[in-house]
């Protein structure tokens, strides 16, 4: 159900003119109708908005979030804006800009959607997330994918993973965990298969597996992955966090999802963008 929109935040590609001249514009459009505006920062855009940090957001009942950039900007925001907060994602110096809702082909693609937003003439998109316990340690949720992977490149771990009471052990290079929104990232480039972004299901996908083991697409049930030797954790491949040998890792679902807002149905969007 639409909502009235009262306050906003707007999170941008760092050091990307696009990017922030999209901002300026979204900005001006939302205060003409007395809408308060928050950037993060260190993005400013002058009287327009004003200027906070990703802990005083918490703070803030936030109606709506805007992701100005590539699909890294939007999956930074899902991990910087609280998690009840929705997402419309702009493509603003990005690539592909899978995720994204709008591009930057002219300025009125942003009024337009402005303009729907405020009437609103919008939908929620939900989508699984992600997150990876460490000695207890629950670190920030995944939109895309967490990748296990060894840090010594000239050794090869013994890595196991237990997953509804089975186990299985492969000597490989790593693994990576996907959601079906990561199934045309990290995942894809190896191999991997693309799933409909709205599954709920999870994609492992082994990496330079000795023995060739196939991907195997699973429940959102609790993955508990170790190795033989020190390894790393990547989140979303931006946020890198260490693991011991012999360490337990678990992955499970976060328990709440992430909440994209379109104005448009997607259907099997992804595979144009993908260039099919």
């Amino acid at each position: 159900m639409a909502k009235i929109i009262h306050n906003v935040a707007i999170i941008t590609k760092i050091n990307n003119i696009e990017a922030e001249n999209a901002a300026k514009r979204i900005a001006k459009l939302l205060t003409k109708k007395k809408i308060e505006v928050y950037t993060i920062f260190p993005l400013t855009l002058g009287n327009s908005a004003m200027t906070t940090d990703s802990e005083n957001l918490r703070n803030i009942d936030l109606d709506l979030a805007f992701a100005i950039g590539g699909d890294g900007t939007t999956l930074r925001a899902f991990r910087t804006i609280p998690h009840n907060v929705p997402i419309f994602s702009v493509n603003a110096g990005g690539h592909r800009g899978i995720l994204s809702e709008i591009s930057l082909d002219s300025i009125d693609t942003i009024d337009t959607a402005i303009e729907l937003l405020l009437a609103g003439q919008y939908f929620y998109d939900f989508r699984v997330k992600i997150q990876a316990a460490i000695n207890g340690n629950i670190i920030p949720p995944a939109l895309n994918d967490i990748v296990f992977t060894r840090i010594n490149p000239t050794r090869t771990p013994m890595i196991s993973m237990k997953l509804m009471d089975d186990e299985i052990s492969q000597r490989m290079d790593g693994v990576i965990i996907s959601t079906p929104t990561g199934s045309t990232g990290h995942s894809y480039s190896i191999g991997g298969p693309v799933l409909y972004e709205g599954l709920n299901c999870l994609i492992i996908n082994p990496i330079a597996s000795v023995d060739r083991m196939p991907e195997i697409v699973v429940p959102t049930a609790t993955i508990e992955i170790k190795s033989t030797y020190d390894a790393e954790l990547i989140v979303d491949g931006q946020e890198i966090y260490e693991v011991p040998a012999g360490q337990s890792v678990q992955i499970f679902r976060s328990s709440t999802d992430a909440q994209f807002i379109r104005i448009r149905k997607r259907g099997i969007k992804q595979i144009a963008k993908l260039g099919f």
